[in-house]
This record gives C-alpha cells, sequence and structure tokens, in this order.
C-alpha cells in the first residue's frame, strides 16, 4: 500500500511536471508573437507604449521573453492591437463540438450514435420503421432507457407489453428478457442510453396527462 501511495505521488509530481513545461512553452512562445503582430502592425514600441500606457522598457522585456506576460499587461496590447486576447498567447482553437455520425441500418431499424467515445454509455437516436414485428425477447448484461420523441414504441419487458408514446421514457434492467419496436401504426423517433455495465442512468419522466391525473 504504502509502495502504491509513493508511486501515485511520483506519477502525479510528473504530471504536475509535464504541465509546468507545457505552460512554460506557451508563455515563451508569447514575446515572439507580440513582436510579430506588432510589425505587422507597422507600430514601433514607442507608439505602442502610447497607445497602452506601458513603458517602453516593459514592452521590449515582453517581446525578448525576459518579462513573463501577464493579464494587466495583455489586455490593454490587444486592445491596441484590436485582435483576440488568444492570439497574442497562441490559445488552440476549440475542436468542433458537433457529432458527426454516420447512421447504421441494422434489422430495418436507423440508429445514429450521438457518443464518439467507446465504451461506457452509449446514445442512439433510432428510427424505427412503421412494419409488423413479432416481439423475440433477448437477455443480456446492461441496462438501457428509452425516451420517445414521436410516434409509439412497442415494449415487451419480462411480462409487461407496453405502448410507450412521445414524452413518455422507460428504463429498465437488460438482463430481464426484452424488446422494442413498431406497434404496427406508424413509425416511431426515440433516443436509447445503453450501458453495458448495468449503468443506470437515473431519469425519470411522466406524460404531462398522467401528471394532472396524479395532482
Amino acid at each position: 500500500m504504502a509502495e502504491n501511495r509513493a508511486e501515485n505521488r511520483a506519477a502525479g509530481t510528473a504530471g504536475n511536471d509535464d504541465d509546468g513545461a507545457n505552460l512554460d512553452g506557451v508563455l515563451a512562445e508569447v514575446g515572439p508573437r507580440l513582436r510579430r503582430i506588432r510589425k505587422e502592425r507597422g507600430a514601433t514600441l514607442a507608439g505602442l507604449a502610447a497607445a497602452t500606457g506601458i513603458s517602453v522598457s516593459t514592452l521590449s522585456r515582453l517581446e525578448s521573453g525576459h518579462r513573463k506576460p501577464s493579464l494587466e499587461l495583455l489586455l490593454p496590447i490587444a486592445r491596441a492591437h484590436q485582435v483576440p486576447l488568444d492570439e497574442l498567447v497562441g490559445a488552440p482553437p476549440v475542436g468542433d463540438p458537433r457529432v458527426r455520425s454516420k447512421p447504421i441500418v441494422r434489422h430495418g431499424r436507423t440508429m445514429v450514435p450521438l457518443t464518439r467515445q467507446p465504451g461506457g454509455l452509449q446514445a442512439y437516436k433510432v428510427l424505427e420503421p412503421s412494419r409488423s414485428v413479432e416481439p423475440d425477447p433477448r437477455a443480456h448484461e446492461g441496462y438501457e432507457w428509452l425516451y420517445v420523441l414521436s410516434g409509439r414504441l412497442r415494449l415487451v419487458l419480462a411480462d409487461h407489453d407496453v405502448i410507450l408514446t412521445a414524452g413518455e421514457a422507460a428504463e429498465f434492467d437488460t438482463r430481464l428478457p426484452h424488446w422494442f419496436g413498431s406497434t404496427g401504426e406508424g413509425p416511431a423517433e426515440f433516443l436509447s442510453l445503453f450501458g453495458p455495465q448495468g449503468e443506470r442512468m437515473h431519469v425519470r419522466a411522466r406524460p404531462a396527462e398522467r401528471k394532472r391525473e396524479a395532482d
């Protein structure tokens, strides 16, 4: 146990060293970037000093790397050059957060993956076409959560045979024999979250009609 803690501390120290090295590398690039941006705009150190209120000597030391950049120094320089602060410090661009997944057609059902990481909870948007299908309940490890966006979805779970409509949700242990699919009365669109290790979503939803009846 003591050896493990020592190893963890050593790993944490190594991680901190890496972070510190990365930060030093970013700061080291600020000076040359400040000089390049200033020269691209045809500005002199004296002119920039007059526009920012920062002394010529401080600006010179910033550009040469002998003065660490700070927010108080970079903000007026960014305003004077009319550039975003990110451009001065070379912040990496934010990656596109949109999930671009190709639809998967399986047994006549169209599934659009909404998650990009393998393992853990998986999310899908599913389009179930209108068709006549005989339920074939299966059981396997995991836990599933369904939420109907539109249409009607039939769910067979152990001894239960229910119809879920838009706005209704169901969650269940997939070790119970289960099946879900078309009612034969039109297509259904729904969200499916599946945890292969049996993770529970802890999300509940009831249709508005039932809420009013309960009230």
